[in-house]
């Protein structure tokens, strides 16, 4: 659960689409709250939902929300992707699990973090592609999606979305070999 400069990236492109917008925002496997806490400190307009799948990461995330002030403006659930999370959506940001879980041994220097939120079933894209499918039912006519995917930023506008889903599907063996 640790922010890395490709998390800095996301929070700043994110937040340049945002301005001063009174959007929604949803932070999906919101780990630390970390991407939570920053676009609610940085975009005070903004009401933002963070999600994830493990208890203990909503716990850390409430506490962190709470240490900056920002319960008024930031609520956590425990929830898988968007289900937990009140509609209309209109940012979608996330740092979900993408390495295979069959990798994990290439990779000791993530031995600290907790491998649910580092490695997924598979080729390690389906949290992705699960997700791109819950915007594509959740997400608002002028919402956008920020990924973080192997030390980059994919952003795209709700048009967008299958533009996405393609690079999700048919760029596995390009983005892995990024990692």
């Amino acid at each position: 659960m640790t922010p890395r400069a490709a998390t800095e990236q996301l929070v700043e492109q994110a937040l340049a689409y945002i301005g001063d917008r009174p959007l929604h925002v949803v932070d999906v496997g919101t780990g630390s709250g970390a991407i939570a806490v920053a676009i609610a400190a940085a975009a005070p307009n903004v009401r933002v939902f963070a999600s994830d799948t493990s208890e203990a990461a909503v716990a850390v995330a409430r506490a962190n929300v709470r240490k900056h002030g920002l319960e008024d403006r930031v609520s956590v659930h425990h929830g898988d992707l968007l289900a937990s999370v009140p509609e209309p959506v209109d940012v979608v940001l996330a740092n979900l699990p993408y390495l295979p879980a069959s990798d994990a041994p290439r990779y000791p220097d993530l031995a600290s973090e907790p491998a649910e939120a580092v490695f997924a079933a598979g080729d390690g894209l389906e949290p992705y592609r699960r997700l791109v499918t819950a915007c594509e039912e959740r997400l608002s006519d002028d919402g956008a999606v920020f990924l973080q995917l192997h030390r980059r930023v994919l952003a795209a506008t709700r048009q967008q979305l299958h533009e996405l889903r393609a690079q999700l599907g048919e760029s596995a063996p390009e983005l892995r070999a990024a990692a």
